[in-house]
C-alpha cells in the first residue's frame, strides 16, 4: 500500500492535452490581466485617463516643429523678415494667436545695406494639416499677419501666407 496512486488505463490524446493547456494558459492570462487594475491605486488610475491630443506645431525654416515660438523667421532665404517678441494668447487644435513685432529689412538702397524696421503685428496660425513624413503630427499651414499700425511697404495691413515648410 505505498503512497502511489493507481495507474489508469485511460490515456488522453496529445491534441486534447495541448488544447486544454492552451485554454488554461489563456484563462490564467485573462485572470491576471483583470486583477492588475484592482491593484493600482485610484490616484494612478485617474492619471491614466486619455491625454489631450498633441499640440499642433508650426514648422520653421529648418524643418523643426515649434510650439509657441518666441521668434519665427518668415524669410527663410535671406532672413530679411522675422517675427520677434511673440506672446501667444492661445495655441489650440484649430488656431493659434499672438502679438509681436515683425522686423522687416527695408532693403534701401539694397538689402545688405538696409535697416530693419519694426511693425507691431497680430499673428494667427490656422488650417492644421498632417505633416508629411511625421505620422500623428498636425502642423499649421497658414499664417495671417494683421499690422496694428502701419505695414511694411508694399504689404497690405492684413495679409495671409501659406506655410510650405
Amino acid at each position: 500500500m505505498g503512497g502511489r496512486a493507481p495507474a489508469t488505463s485511460t490515456r488522453i490524446p496529445v491534441r486534447v492535452r495541448v488544447r486544454t493547456a492552451t485554454l488554461l494558459c489563456a484563462a490564467a492570462a485573462l485572470a491576471a490581466g483583470a486583477a492588475v487594475p484592482a491593484a493600482v491605486p485610484a490616484a494612478a488610475q485617474t492619471a491614466r485617463a486619455p491625454m489631450d491630443p498633441s499640440p499642433v506645431v508650426v514648422v520653421d525654416c529648418f524643418s523643426q516643429a515649434q510650439v509657441r515660438p518666441r521668434e519665427y523667421l518668415l524669410a527663410c532665404g535671406d532672413g530679411n523678415n522675422r517675427l520677434v517678441r511673440l506672446r501667444w494668447d492661445s495655441w489650440g487644435q484649430r488656431t493659434a494667436t499672438a502679438t509681436g513685432t515683425d522686423m522687416v529689412n527695408d532693403c534701401t538702397p539694397y538689402c545688405a545695406a538696409g535697416k530693419f524696421r519694426a511693425y507691431p503685428v497680430r499673428v494667427t496660425l490656422s488650417h492644421p494639416r498632417p505633416w508629411p513624413g511625421h505620422p500623428d503630427v498636425q502642423r499649421y499651414t497658414s499664417i495671417r499677419l494683421l499690422y496694428t499700425d502701419t505695414a511694411p511697404p508694399p504689404v497690405s495691413k492684413d495679409v495671409t501666407y501659406k506655410l510650405v515648410y
